[in-house]
């Protein structure tokens, strides 16, 4: 079996920003060949890697050129895992499940490129890429932060919240929380937190009703009460989207914050 995160091909993608190449990546992950989009700066020299953990499922919330592009703008070489079964990859999408381990390949697939400082590799996830975000990040300690924006923390909390998404998770999932109480335990982080090293930054916007404030709460709790490394920053006029010059703003603010982890000891 070939080993994770081994890039078996790597083609041009069309890049909106002059300053950053793309490339469509296939890498292995658990025996299968998964997408994924690579961003690098196209000035020569080593980078801080990005792992970028989209949200969604499917076709819903897939991974858009123009944001990792914008993050890799920002003085990053940026992954961003489609995840098993889209966009012509192998395998099939779960939620938190075994497609946990398309992050946890991601990730090895930066450890291994040639630009990136290895000891400098950073995890972002968006909405649901929150919890992969975090579940990769229990998995590595070694990574220099962890920032979940607008993030699952509690699969079985989107469950009771998103009604519109029972029928997905209930199939994809297994069941319900009440029938599937193990699943629902199994992809959720929250619970596992004394493991967690690298220093963890938490965005949220307070209207959110796609993934309810509760999510960061419970996290920024659970974090604090084990004596983590945690910052937040809430913003009580906005919802999971931010407004253009607001999102340009915290993706600029993040950025540097992540960079500014790199002095801290990384047990």
């Amino acid at each position: 079996m070939q080993q994770d995160g081994k890039i078996i091909e790597k083609q041009m993608f069309p890049s909106p920003n002059p300053h950053v190449n793309l490339f469509l990546l296939t890498y292995i992950s658990g025996g299968l060949r998964v997408k994924g989009l690579l961003a690098e700066p196209n000035q020569s020299g080593q980078y801080d890697g990005f792992l970028y953990l989209r949200g969604g499922i499917k076709s819903v919330g897939m991974v858009r050129p123009a944001r990792i592009a914008q993050f890799a703008s920002e003085g990053f070489i940026v992954f961003a895992p489609f995840y098993r079964g889209n966009r012509g990859g192998e395998g099939n999408e779960d939620f938190a499940g075994d497609d946990r381990h398309d992050a946890f390949s991601g990730f090895e697939l930066l450890l291994n490129y040639p630009r990136v400082h290895s000891n400098r590799i950073h995890i972002f996830g968006f909405s649901r890429g929150g919890v992969m975000a975090l579940l990769t990040g229990l998995e590595y300690g070694q990574a220099a932060s962890v920032v979940t924006w607008g993030g699952v923390s509690d699969v079985a909390l989107t469950y009771v919240e998103r009604v519109d998404l029972r029928r997905m998770m209930k199939r994809v999932i297994g069941g319900s929380p009440k029938t599937s109480l193990e699943e629902y335990e199994w992809r959720t982080p929250l619970f596992e937190m004394e493991a967690m090293k690298p220093p963890v930054l938490i965005i949220h916007g307070m209207l959110d009703d796609n993934v309810s404030i509760e999510h960061a709460y419970r996290l920024e709790k659970r974090l604090r009460t084990l004596g983590k490394r945690v910052e937040t920053w809430y913003f009580d006029n906005y919802t999971h989207y931010f407004p253009p010059a607001i999102n340009r703003k915290v993706v600029k603010d993040l950025c540097l914050w992540m960079k500014q982890q790199r002095s801290h000891d990384i047990i």
